[in-house]
């Protein structure tokens, strides 16, 4: 194997959990959104009217009707969240299998690394730089 090959590989494999991970943010914040409305309407009048989105068309519908349904969605996602979590540990640890295998170090962190062997001055500086934080 090349060096960019195992470059492109690691790569590739650090985009594919990014992009669970994403997934998984999406989905934990859809989540929320479900909490919310299902204890919103909880304390509702079960025959008052309600509006749903359904393939992109608002429809009319009680609340007797919609509860269930987003309880069910709601039972659904957790299921998928569940599974993403497993599948993302599951592709962390091939990254760092990969990693190890092909004695890759990443930039950022070996100057993390740097700044604890260092000393005094340089060192906190060049913290709060690599974290992204400023400070005035």
């Amino acid at each position: 194997m090349t060096a960019e090959q195992v470059v492109a590989g690691f790569n590739r494999l650090r985009q594919e959990q990014r992009g669970m991970a994403s997934k998984a943010a999406e989905l934990e914040m859809e989540l929320n959104e479900h909490s919310l409305v299902i204890d919103t309407l909880k304390e509702v009048d079960p025959s008052r009217k309600c509006y749903r989105m359904v393939g992109g068309v608002l429809v009319e519908r009680t609340v007797k009707e919609v509860l269930p349904a987003l309880e069910s969605n709601k039972d659904q996602i957790n299921k998928i969240i569940e599974s993403l979590n497993v599948q993302l540990q599951t592709k962390g640890k091939e990254l760092n299998e990969f990693r190890e295998k092909h004695n890759i170090r990443v930039m950022g962190e070996d100057e993390r690394k740097q700044p604890a062997k260092e000393s005094g001055n340089g060192s906190s500086g060049s913290k709060t730089t690599s974290a992204g934080v400023l400070v005035s």
